[in-house]
């Protein structure tokens, strides 16, 4: 099989799909790379790299994409890219379609087979794909929130461990998922007071389990969120509902009666944020305040620490690289369902029940549109 390694375009965004060490793998098992030029060279990951381990280094993304079979990215494709994509290639990387209608309307379009890293599960119905960058994104959230906090950012002036004598920071988090408990780390580690709701009593019991008397968790209702959020410092949104769209835990009136200088991080924003007042921000410009709440709302909030996320996020999806390319695409998703979890859309049809229903859009069960 032909892969085609196009450079991310989303803004600071210096993730690859491929790092060296993936590519020798697909060449060792008999495929062809191509990696545009300077593809991962923002994170030291340079064209001879490459090139030592076996791939074609191409000048453009439209040539990648004419070349390849399978397109392996990091974040959803960009309008431009959207445009390259064809019948009979299957693109591979993170889409977030549940809140995209313009991207769903293109990726229907283009005929190509689409398959999330989002939506890709395992035997433990957990999101091994997603996970890694859940992992960085919660730890991040604790620094990102900690510099917001600064009164020269907006912030309340708050040093979220406090010092001897002077409270620590109040961090509620919603979401006890993966996000949920490496902001909990983070937090904890920064000697703040720490809150976690959510909807799972055994996720709250894993976590008293894994935290002791180090945080306090409460069962999610929304007088609890209303309650605790009018007293934070520090709000992380880590609500995920695989494929769908995030639910709105902070209401527009809500913000309107939190301490003025309160921070709040959405973690979920690729899914829609979990804030009412939530719009995507990027790394060049992170943050915005509404009725005097500071909202830091970076969709690719990984990509900040690019090199880490991208060896993380490699580490994760190449063997599914590998299988789809070595079964082929239709093969490999009929004998792994947990790949086939992650179809979102297949040659114009909306296979992923969720994002069906969050566009209105008919959904065709993936086994049986493949099966055709």
């Amino acid at each position: 099989m032909r892969v085609g390694v196009p450079s991310e375009i989303k803004n600071h965004e210096y993730r690859v799909g491929l790092i060296p060490a993936g590519v020798k793998e697909l060449v060792l098992s008999g495929h062809e790379v191509f990696v545009q030029r300077n593809a991962g060279a923002g994170i030291g990951y340079y064209d001879e790299s490459y090139i030592a381990a076996g791939a074609a280094i191409i000048e453009t993304a439209e040539e990648v994409f004419s070349l390849a079979d399978m397109i392996v990215k990091v974040k959803e494709p960009q309008a431009i890219e959207r445009k390259m994509l064809r019948p009979e290639q299957t693109l591979f990387t993170y889409l977030h379609l549940a809140p995209d209608l313009p991207q769903t309307t293109d990726l229907i379009e283009s005929g190509s087979t689409c398959i999330a890293y989002e939506t890709v599960t395992d035997a433990m119905g957990r999101l091994p794909l997603l996970a890694p960058m859940s992992e960085v994104a919660g730890r991040m959230s604790i620094q990102a929130g900690a510099m917001c906090m600064e009164k020269s950012h907006g912030g309340r002036g708050i040093l979220l461990g406090g010092v001897p004598g002077v409270a620590q920071g109040q961090v509620l988090i919603l979401g006890g998922g993966v996000v949920g408990q490496n902001a909990a780390q983070m937090a904890v580690g920064m000697g703040a007071r720490v809150t976690i709701v959510d909807r799972s009593l055994d996720v709250l019991r894993r976590l008293d389990n894994l935290f002791g008397n180090k945080i306090q968790t409460l069962y999610s209702t929304q007088d609890a969120v209303e309650e605790m959020a009018m007293a934070a410092d520090l709000i992380i949104g880590a609500v995920l509902i695989p494929g769908a769209s995030a639910p709105k835990l902070i209401t527009k009136e809500m913000v309107k009666e939190m301490q003025a200088g309160t921070v709040m991080v959405d973690v979920a924003i690729d899914q829609g944020g979990c804030f009412e007042t939530s719009h995507a921000t990027t790394h060049d410009n992170p943050t915005y305040i509404v009725d005097d709440i500071v909202h830091y709302c970076v969709a690719n909030m990984p990509g900040g620490v690019a090199r880490t996320s991208a060896a993380a996020l490699n580490n994760a999806t190449l063997p599914y690289v590998l299988e789809l390319a070595n079964k082929g695409v239709n093969k490999a998703l009929l004998d792994n369902a947990h790949l086939m979890n992650g179809l979102n859309v297949f040659k114009g049809a909306v296979t992923n029940q969720s994002v069906g229903a969050a566009h209105d859009i008919k959904f065709v069960d993936p086994r049986d549109a493949v099966a055709a």
